[in-house]
């Protein structure tokens, strides 16, 4: 890292997170820019619902409330501001914050990014006979929202028209970050290693906490959860950066925490596509320059593609989702009888009515091990039954609804916990995702209400084939022992719409090798067969002695549309840190691997 360096802190990792964190930023954290992660798919339909019942509505109302009061300080100290809260409606949010400068007394400059909504285009699409990207399924009758994923160019295009906040809808997460890094160095739309490393920056600090100690594997290492520091890159013109945290906070700031963010999410790290560059962070490195101080380098980009990815929402069936609490003797046992018992009365009544069976039904015992499938060792006599169904008619989920209760007095005897009453039948919102050319999308940005000039690069370029995930002979020899994951790797994982992805990081190089012999692409499937109905891919990261893997179709379809009690995989890493790795018995007493951790 040489010469002068941007700050830039997150203060919002989704639609939902604290409101302490500005001020923690903006009074504590030396920033240059505070930016904000929004936007999700199913946050998109639930904003294009509101906007629906009123024009005004449809971006994220929480961003302007917990800003406003800031306005003065952050006009004072000279910080920018980007955020994705515009959700699917961007000019809508910039009036509401103009309106809250004016009241504040505060002269800003606000910028809008447009063009990522896609939903007036539905029938010219449709009949296109655009498909599913993934699926293949075809394109969806009447949908909910449509946004393009935008990239960090109009941002900075926003900024270069010397607009003091950003607001955008739909655009990559890490955009929010790189956009500022275009403006502040004037990187170009094909210095793809310095976007790559700006796109890398952006990663890390768009899921606010969890980038500074927050759900890292080793929990008990992290001070002060109830005060995290909130995430801070300091970034150079070369794009080297150094990522850190306010000072004075909880939190951690360690390789291996940086480590398990860079993987949270990811998919191919040869080729991980956004829409400005594609990445290539297989060889990244990771290194402690201080305290709460990781200098992150090494990331390179590839060119870029020449399409948007484009997530569409649309209702389709219905769900309802109930928990009961069973405290007795032979309590899963009990449970599952109580759960074959509802859904058996109910699709007798169903017949009786000319109503279908059940689309979709998730029966967890949770307490018994129910996420860990065939690997379950619980024995208890407290557990919560949880029970999801979906179907097409929503009369049928009410009838499901009525049912539950009655089971406490004509089931299981300890059956309570009705706190919550009947279960609410909802729509399922289900996610429909392809591309879309860059040049066919209209993407333009206003600066305090006037045109400013923007140029998207739209060209194509051809990418990398993936190099296959063949694992590496760690021979433990005839006196090994087997000890958890855990022991040797820290864990981290997401999703992708239904994909989860599990990435893993070697506590020490030497243990890579045994960890890549344990976990072939046939076992991590085998071992989550239980949820994954799909392929499961694995990558090698050599420049942090890690692995990613993919499990496709393992998530009941993810998000709102799935009934699991895990719908986005967030337990899928702690999960796999169980599974048994055989190394050298050696290796296991030096390292005191046996007497810490039981097998």
């Amino acid at each position: 890292m040489t010469g002068r360096t941007v700050r830039i802190g997150c203060a919002s990792g989704f639609w939902g997170d604290t409101p302490e964190a500005i001020g923690q930023l903006v009074t504590r954290g030396r920033i240059n820019y505070l930016v904000f992660d929004y936007l999700a798919e199913i946050t998109m339909s639930l904003l294009a619902r509101a906007r629906t019942k009123s024009p005004e509505a449809g971006y994220a109302p929480d961003f302007v409330q917990a800003v406003a009061p800031f306005l003065p300080e952050l006009k004072r100290r000279g910080i920018k501001v980007v955020a994705n809260a515009g959700g699917v409606n961007p000019r809508g949010c910039r009036d509401a914050l103009a309106k809250a400068a004016e009241t504040a007394g505060v002269n800003i400059s606000i910028g809008a990014v447009l063009g990522d909504d896609l939903l007036d285009r539905s029938d010219e699409l449709r009949d296109r006979g655009v498909t599913e990207m993934f699926s293949s399924a075809p394109f969806p009758g009447k949908l909910m929202s449509m946004n393009a994923y935008l990239g960090a160019r109009p941002i900075a295009a926003a900024l270069d028209a010397g607009a003091d906040i950003v607001v955008t809808g739909r655009c990559a997460d890490s955009a929010v970050a790189l956009g500022p890094l275009m403006h502040e160095f004037g990187w170009g739309d094909e210095d793809w290693d310095r976007l790559s490393q700006g796109s890398l920056a952006g990663h890390l600090i768009e899921c606010g906490p969890q980038g500074t100690g927050g759900n890292f594997t080793d929990w008990r290492e992290v001070p002060g959860w109830d005060d995290m520091g909130m995430p801070i890159v300091e970034v150079s013109a070369d794009g080297g950066f150094i990522m850190t945290k306010t000072a004075g906070t909880g939190g951690l700031v360690a390789p291996a925490s940086v480590g398990e963010q860079m993987l949270y999410e990811i998919g191919d790290p040869q080729r991980y596509i956004l829409p400005d560059v594609i990445c290539e962070w297989s060889q990244v490195r990771l290194e402690q320059v201080g305290s709460n101080r990781v200098l992150v380098k090494g990331a390179r980009g590839l060119g870029r593609t020449d399409s948007y990815k484009v997530s569409a929402t649309y209702a389709d069936s219905w769900r309802a989702v109930t928990t009961l609490t069973l405290a007795a003797i032979d309590a899963p046992a009990k449970a599952e009888r109580v759960a074959e018992a509802i859904l058996t009365r109910c699709r007798r009544i169903f017949r009786g009515r000319n109503l279908g069976d059940f689309r979709q039904v998730s029966v967890e015992v949770l307490g018994a091990e129910a996420a860990y499938g065939a690997n379950a060792r619980a024995r208890t006599r407290e557990v919560v039954l949880k029970i999801g169904a979906v179907h097409d008619d929503r009369d049928a989920l009410n009838i499901f609804a009525g049912e539950i209760a009655p089971m406490a007095v004509s089931s299981a005897q300890g059956l309570t916990g009705f706190f919550a009453g009947r279960p609410k039948v909802q729509p399922v919102v289900r996610l429909f995702s392809f591309l879309h050319p860059k040049t066919d999308t209209p993407v333009t940005v206003e600066v305090g209400g006037k045109p400013a000039p923007v140029q998207v690069a739209g060209e194509a370029v051809t990418l990398p084939v993936p190099k296959p995930y063949r694992g590496e002979a760690g021979d433990p020899g005839a006196d090994a022992v087997t000890v958890p994951l855990v022991a040797l790797a820290w864990a981290r994982s997401g999703d992708k719409g239904n994909i989860a992805n599990i990435g893993v990081i070697a506590r020490k190089p030497e243990y890579l090798p045994y960890i890549r012999t344990a976990l072939t692409e046939e076992r991590v499937r085998n071992y989550f067969a239980h949820v994954c109905e799909g392929p499961v891919e694995g990558y090698e990261l050599p420049g942090i002695h890690a692995l990613n893997f993919m499990l496709h179709d393992s998530l009941g379809g993810g998000g709102i549309a799935s009934v699991r009690i895990d719908p986005q995989g967030k337990g899928y890493g702690q999960i796999l840190l169980d599974i048994g790795v055989s190394v050298p018995a050696e290796l296991a007493a030096r390292d005191g691997l046996s007497a810490q951790y039981a097998a």
